[in-house]
């Protein structure tokens, strides 16, 4: 039979935050997979864990997969952690995952801190809704894709910044989403933790003046549903009624229904619809 992988939250600062039921996990696994051993030998020592360790990161993470696999399929235990966190969140953890399914090795996930949810819960933003874009993308292109995406998203969003990429980002959310509010998260669960509740033009104001420090978390507020709406309408509007039915009929919807859809584009009636083209 083959060994479980074991997908195991380490803290993301405070380092009471770790669940008993990892330290046991970690205590009895055969490995570790640890993404920086030199980060994680801290952890280890302060809980007298003294279980071996492996190195499994970026830059290694499909050929050390198969390796991995290739214990587990001998009957070893696997625990993967990550730097802080819970692994397979913004790390390589994910490739590991879904190589284990393609090898029908069981994978399981003990349950800790992540700081897209802790940051979330403390943002006081709307936390009912929210999406996750983890680090932009580096790619310029790609960057500016996920950006354009996120004009119209009307979920709450969570990005992870480092401090030295914090007011050229800061800048662009700016400049693509406008003012928006947000909440910026840092240090959290450690001595200095701070949330500051702002706007993203003062949040450029205080950055031009204060030294970004310490790792970040941004939680901003989605777009509103009904100023999305708005502005869906002044597009729609802003095409004439024949270009509008035309829009629908050459995806092969029959006229009626292009109608009626037309009608709820334009927050009119069917009617004025039908008039408007008899016209």
């Amino acid at each position: 039979m083959s060994g479980t992988l074991y997908l195991c939250a380490t803290p993301i600062g405070n380092l009471d935050d770790i669940t008993l039921r990892v330290l046991n996990t970690l205590k009895q696994a055969d490995l570790i997979a640890a993404e920086d051993t030199r980060n994680s030998i801290k952890l280890l020592n302060h809980f007298q864990i003294k279980t071996p360790m492996t190195s499994y990161h970026e830059y290694n993470k499909i050929e050390k997969a198969h390796q991995l696999v290739a214990k587990l399929m001998e009957g070893k235990n696997i625990a993967l952690i990550t730097d802080a966190g819970t692994p397979g969140i913004s790390d390589p953890g994910e490739e590991l995952v879904r190589i284990c399914y393609q090898n029908n090795i069981p994978v399981t996930s003990l349950p800790g801190a992540a700081a897209c949810i802790t940051a979330l819960t403390v943002s006081g933003q709307s936390t009912r809704r929210f999406c996750f874009e983890a680090f932009l993308p580096h790619d310029k292109k790609e960057r500016a894709r996920i950006l354009e995406t996120l004009q119209s998203e009307t979920r709450t969003i969570v990005l992870y910044e480092a401090p030295h990429h914090l007011k050229k980002t800061l800048q662009e959310l700016r400049d693509t989403l406008g003012n928006r509010s947000l909440s910026i998260c840092r240090e959290l669960t450690k001595r200095y933790e701070e949330v500051q509740r702002t706007t993203l033009d003062d949040a450029l104001s205080f950055y031009q003046q204060q030294e970004a420090r310490g790792e970040y978390v941004l939680v901003i507020c989605g777009k509103p549903a009904d100023e999305l709406e708005r502005e869906k309408q002044k597009a729609w509007e802003a095409l004439t009624l024949t270009d509008h039915m035309a829009h629908y009929e050459s995806q092969g919807i029959p006229r009626k229904e292009a109608m009626r859809l037309v009608a709820k584009d334009r927050g009119i009636s069917k009617r004025e619809v039908y008039q408007m083209l008899l016209e």
